[in-house]
């Protein structure tokens, strides 16, 4: 297929997907269900395998923040599903001539997540799945500039309501998920096979990630001082000891 020819008018936007992978991995680890759809003959059954696995590899980078536990918990939940459709209609006006959606290839990306974890990651997450679509056209041999220049790549962010989400023939909420995602890793942590925080980061005792130091998410138990990703963490495992949730001045407690 010949490469795309982008409007002289259109200025290449940066692309930043390093730093949105990073911003939506400063939470915890989150299960996804990622349907992607893609006209007929644009991707073959091997691109098509690849574009799913793509996608699943990075929102699921094991970097060192995150307990190996939860992400391994957090894989098992998360699908990518990569239709191919036959019947493709592009919205423009008939008499302006029928255009093909394979060439070159338009994408729709629905993104399901929990309602409660919807809004702090659609930008980032938006952009992540955008550069996952990027590779797949490098890959094929297709200049993927026309997935930033023209709105060939249309990605939903969508939040299941809360119940709305299901395993073991049972509904789960948000804080059901983190709990499903957190088990193994918190009954490790019970038992002291959990290691020490690397210098100048804290632990977060209910997902297991490593903050830094400074973070205003802290609680004090037991003497210990823990960190928390979201407040999300931090509110459950204030519940789960009885503290109460004021924030810890660091500064203060390292000077006492």
């Amino acid at each position: 297929m010949p490469r795309p020819s982008p409007d002289a008018n259109l200025t290449a936007r940066p692309h930043t997907a390093a730093g949105a992978q990073e911003k939506v991995q400063e939470k915890e680890p989150r299960m996804m269900l990622f349907d992607v759809y893609v006209p007929r003959g644009a991707l073959d059954a091997d691109e098509r395998r690849a574009l799913g696995r793509r996608l699943i590899e990075a929102f699921m980078v094991d970097n060192g923040m995150h307990a190996s536990e939860v992400l391994g918990a957090a894989r098992t939940l998360t699908q990518a599903l990569v239709h191919e459709t036959d019947a493709w209609v592009l919205g423009q006006r008939p008499e302006e001539g029928e255009s093909d959606p394979a060439d070159p290839p338009r994408y729709v990306v629905r993104l399901s997540v929990p309602a409660a974890w919807r809004k702090d990651m659609s930008a980032n997450a938006i952009e992540m799945v955008t550069k996952a679509l990027a590779e797949t056209e490098e890959a094929a041999g297709r200049d993927p500039e026309h997935l930033w220049l023209a709105p060939h790549a249309m990605v939903h962010v969508v939040g299941v309501s809360e119940g709305g989400i299901g395993f073991y023939g049972k509904s789960f909420g948000a804080e059901d998920l983190l709990e499903e995602l957190t088990r193994a890793y918190r009954r490790n942590l019970a038992q002291g096979q959990v290691s020490a925080p690397p210098p100048g980061r804290l632990l977060d005792p209910v997902c297991g990630m490593t903050v830094e130091e400074d973070t205003d998410l802290t609680l004090v138990h037991g003497g210990t001082v823990y960190g928390f990703c979201h407040h999300t963490c931090r509110r459950r495992y204030a519940e789960e000891h009885g503290l109460r949730t004021q924030l810890v001045n660091l500064d203060a407690l390292n000077d006492a």
